[in-house]
Order: structure tokens, then C-alpha cells, then sequence
């Protein structure tokens, strides 16, 4: 996009405080952003919220490199892992709450929100599988490895397949947001 999308303005504040705002909400133990090597302007974005933030210094780099960063850093004692992405700012405190109700009743499970049989984000991983990212490959190797773990759990909420790539994603998000969100309730 030639900028930061997780700073372009949404509904008076930065995408990415949509994304922390609604964690926070949602009564996550425990939050972890990781950033990218230019950072300075999100860190100020940050600045005051109950986050630990650590960095990929690695231009380029993909998305499970910054996820094996960000476990380095996960509480050893936690069970699981929500892998939540800044450009998806609509997704809503109901969903993220449904998922971790359904993880404390399959803890074994990879809970994974589905609209309109669409799988989207976040996921919610066990550690003990999350960890299998150490090991190679990416988030969706690890989801594919065994299907018979992946707990896919139909949602109301179109946030979870709503993300932002383009400034047309982005005038999209801007146009539900004027119209009153799309922050739906999960099933």
C-alpha cells in the first residue's frame, strides 16, 4: 500500500487500535504485538496499552517469522495462542469471546472462525501445536497437517474475513464503519 496501513486512520483512531482495542475488550490474558522494523510511529500508537511489544528486524520477512518471534515472548504457562492480524479491525469482542469459550471446552482443538464458509481471523492454536512453527513452514502448513484438530466454528461476523491489502479494502472498511460497523454477533 506504500504506508502503514495499521496507522491509516478508521472512525477517529489508527486500524491497529481498533485491533488492540477490542483484544483488550475481549479479556485476553495476555498481548503481544510484534512489529516490523520501521516502527517508531506504531510504538507512539501503543504507548499507555496493556501490550508487550517485541520486533522483526527482518525486512521482507513473512508472517511465521514474526509469529515465532512473537511465541518467544508468550508466557511458557499459557496453554494457547491467539494469532490475531492488525488489518482486520472489524472483527468483534462476541467472536473473539465465542473462541475462547470453545477452546476451553477443546483445548486440543485449533479454533478457527468460518463466515459463510470462509475460513477467516483470528485463530486460536494450543501451544503445544503453535509450537510446530519452530519446526518450518507457515501457519497454514500447520492447520493442514491434521485436519482432525482444526475446530471450525461458524460465525455472524463478517469482521473475520474483512481485511485490509488495498486502499480499496481500506475505503471499504472506512464505508461499513460510517455505517455503523460490522461488528456482528457469533452463532
Amino acid at each position: 500500500m506504500g504506508q502503514s496501513k495499521q496507522l491509516l486512520p478508521l472512525d477517529g483512531k489508527p486500524i491497529i487500535r481498533h485491533c488492540i482495542d477490542t483484544i483488550i475488550a475481549a479479556d485476553i490474558d495476555e498481548i503481544i504485538v510484534v512489529l516490523g522494523h520501521d516502527n517508531e510511529e506504531l510504538l507512539k500508537t501503543l504507548r499507555g496499552l496493556p501490550v508487550k511489544t517485541v520486533f522483526n528486524e527482518e525486512p521482507g520477512s513473512d508472517m511465521a517469522s514474526s509469529v515465532r518471534i512473537g511465541l518467544r515472548a508468550v508466557n511458557p504457562y499459557a496453554s494457547g495462542v491467539l494469532v490475531s492480524l492488525s488489518d482486520h479491525p472489524l472483527i468483534s469482542e462476541e467472536t473473539l469471546q465465542n473462541l475462547l469459550r470453545l477452546y476451553s471446552e477443546e483445548p486440543d482443538k485449533i479454533i478457527i472462525p468460518v463466515y459463510k464458509e470462509k475460513r477467516g481471523h483470528p485463530t486460536l492454536f494450543p501451544l503445544h501445536v503453535i509450537d510446530e512453527i519452530f519446526k518450518g513452514g507457515t501457519l497454514k502448513d500447520v492447520i493442514s497437517r491434521d485436519p482432525k484438530r482444526i475446530r471450525a466454528v461458524e460465525v455472524m461476523d463478517e469482521g473475520v474475513i474483512i481485511d485490509i491489502d488495498t486502499m480499496e479494502d481500506y475505503e471499504r472498511v472506512v464505508l461499513i464503519m460510517s455505517r455503523g460497523g460490522s461488528k456482528c454477533r457469533t452463532l
